[in-house]
C-alpha cells in the first residue's frame, strides 16, 4: 500500500509539472500506400500545421502512373481580420484555388471579399458588406 502511495503522489507530481508547461502547435501527418494488381495503386498523404491565429492543410494523391494532385489550404486571424483559402494543382501545373479575407468593421458589419481562379487563369471576385444582426420583421 505504501508503495502505491508513492507512485500515486509521483504520478500526480508528474501530471502537475507538465500541466505547467504550455502544449506547442505542431505539424500532424501521414501517409497511406494503397496497392493493387498489375502496378496500380497509389500514395494518399495529409499534414496539418495549426499555430496560434493560423492553419494549414495539405492534401496530396499521387497514382504509381504518375497522376496527381496536391491541395492546401489554410486560413489565420489577426486583428479581426481572417484571411485564407485553397489552392489545388496537377502534377502538370494546372492550378485552380480561391482565396478570402474577411474583415469586422466594429459596428455590426464586415467586409467580405472572395476571388476563384480557374483553372484557365481567368478570375472572379466578389466584395461587400455583412450585417452580423440578424433583419428585424
Amino acid at each position: 500500500m505504501k508503495k502505491f502511495a508513492i507512485a500515486l503522489v509521483a504520478g500526480a507530481t508528474v501530471a502537475a509539472s507538465l500541466a505547467a508547461v504550455p502544449v506547442q502547435a505542431r505539424p500532424r501527418g501521414g501517409a497511406v500506400s494503397v496497392q493493387g494488381t498489375g502496378g496500380r495503386g497509389g500514395t494518399l498523404s495529409r499534414s496539418v500545421d495549426r499555430q496560434p491565429g493560423s492553419t494549414s492543410v495539405t492534401r496530396g494523391i499521387q497514382t504509381n502512373s504518375g497522376m496527381g494532385a496536391t491541395t492546401t489550404r489554410g486560413g489565420s486571424w489577426v486583428n479581426g481580420t481572417y484571411s485564407g483559402g485553397a489552392t489545388h494543382t496537377t502534377n502538370n501545373g494546372q492550378t485552380w484555388g480561391r482565396s478570402t479575407s474577411v474583415t469586422a468593421n466594429g459596428n455590426g458589419t464586415s467586409s467580405v471579399s472572395s476571388t476563384v481562379t480557374g483553372p484557365n487563369g481567368r478570375t472572379g471576385t466578389v466584395s461587400g458588406t455583412v450585417s452580423s444582426t440578424p433583419p428585424q420583421n
